[in-house]
């Protein structure tokens, strides 16, 4: 039998609702305060919390925090937070707190009964992880999509038309779970695009930004889905070097830049500094490691159950960058062995997106700005035995012409070595799906 927990200082609120709970099937448990409902709902883990907003001893933000706090003890608790307040600030604060759903007093039957249906679910209590598109009954297989692959700043024009003008934006779907690669100018048409394809269902999806600076975020503000209610859009990243990643999002949002403040997006956000390089989104496991760039930089690679993504949007590869700027036999190896570490990080990707912002040429004038150039990326490439090679962060000097020169050389070099490596250059609108793989691979 279902369970559920009603949190509440009127009696008389929780009796109605109790009576009518029953009548659905569900076994009822009562709390006068959040104190005492956090006890019984660690003792009991029920599949829903209905919890008030101001109530003595623990008040409702406190109790979702706490519950959510220990996720690992109740990872497919609902809350439902009911409440006499119609404040928009409390509604987002509520929601950032890890509450599902804010309900405004008097809460009525046909109501709360609409609610339930959307949040509760078999396939929610198994793993409230998953979007609305897991239920499925055929497993999809990965896919990517590029909708920004240019970097420093958008580059419109009739120069750029074939692989795109817009800031880095990456879209995976993986085992149900939509993941979005940083937050760039090419995030609004994915949210365009999103909002079309799933109308009035609720989207769920997780953006992971590899770094702050501002090419990676600045389409953060124009991603409709953020301004939809119903949506639940989590955000992660590591902390910047001088702010925090909350701090950070929100101050591009400011009044002087943008009429629209973050804390006023009516979607449900959630922005969580990352701590450990390890970890999971719903069932698709990650592993993040920091790149040599200024500031606080991380790649990803994404685990799904038929391949691996990995994604070094901002990288400069250190043995060039040493040689250029030192003959010392101690730099040489530790520059050797960095470069060992994050080709380690790759190693056997189906699928490598990765910084080539300039040829050997170009990158003698940019050493320490941060970017590689082409012909250390497939170098790097073949080294770490990935299978397809992505081109990204496209310098905004380059036009259509240049990268394709990138992208014939890049593929001249692989000739040359006898590679297998499949060279390519990311361009907006391109989808990639990972080929099925035997069994024994997936499990490597």
């Amino acid at each position: 039998m279902k369970t559920v927990l009603l949190i509440d200082d009127d009696r008389s609120f929780r009796e109605v609702l109790s009576l009518w709970l029953d009548e659905q099937g569900w076994r009822v448990l009562q709390a006068e305060d959040g104190e005492l409902g956090l006890k019984l709902a660690f003792e009991h883990q029920p599949q829903l919390v209905l919890c008030d907003l101001l109530m003595p001893r623990c008040n409702g933000f406190q109790f979702c925090r706490e519950l959510r706090a220990h996720k690992d003890r109740l990872p497919n608790t609902k809350i439902v937070v009911t409440t006499g307040s119609g404040y928009a600030t409390d509604r987002l604060n509520a929601l950032e707190a890890g509450a599902d759903e804010y309900l405004i007093k008097p809460v009525t039957p046909v109501e709360l009964a609409a609610v339930l249906k959307r949040i509760i679910s078999d396939k929610n209590s198994m793993n409230d992880d998953l979007n609305a598109f897991a239920s499925q009954a055929i497993p999809q297989p990965t896919r990517l999509k590029f909708w920004g692959v240019r970097g420093s700043i958008p580059t419109p024009g009739r120069d750029t038309i074939f692989y795109g003008g817009n800031t880095a934006c990456v879209e995976v779907r993986a085992d149900g779970q939509m993941i979005v690669l940083d937050a760039g100018t090419g995030i609004r048409p994915l949210g365009v695009a999103l909002n079309e394809e799933f109308r009035k269902q609720p989207i769920q999806l997780t953006i992971l930004l590899s770094h702050t600076h501002w090419d990676h975020i600045q389409g953060f503000p124009y991603f409709l889905p953020a301004y939809n209610p119903k949506n639940k859009i989590t955000i992660l990243g590591y902390e910047g070097a001088r702010e925090g990643l909350e701090n950070i999002l929100s101050a591009q949002m400011e009044s002087s830049y943008f009429p629209i403040s973050m804390r006023e997006m009516p979607g449900h956000l959630s922005i969580q500094e990352l701590k450990d390089l390890n970890f999971n989104i719903g069932p698709v496991r990650v592993q993040a490691e920091f790149l040599n760039h200024p500031g606080i930089c991380t790649g990803y690679r994404i685990f799904a159950s038929d391949g691996s993504i990995s994604y070094l949007t901002d990288v400069e590869l250190f043995q060039r960058m040493r040689a250029q700027k030192s003959s010392s036999k101690d730099e040489q190896n530790f520059a050797r062995q960095q470069d060992e570490r994050v080709a380690n990080f790759v190693r056997g990707s189906d699928i490598l997106i990765l910084d080539a912002q300039y040829d050997a040429e170009e990158y003698a004038s940019h050493v320490g700005w941060g970017h590689s150039c082409m012909e250390d990326s497939v170098a790097f490439a073949m080294e770490a035995g990935v299978k397809k090679l992505f081109f990204f962060h496209h310098d905004p000097d380059h036009n259509d012409e240049t990268i394709s020169r990138f992208v014939a050389r890049g593929r001249e070099l692989v000739r040359e070595k006898g590679s297998r490596l499949i060279v390519e250059a990311a361009r907006e609108g391109l989808e990639v799906v990972l080929e099925p793989k035997p069994v024994a691979d997936l499990k490597n």
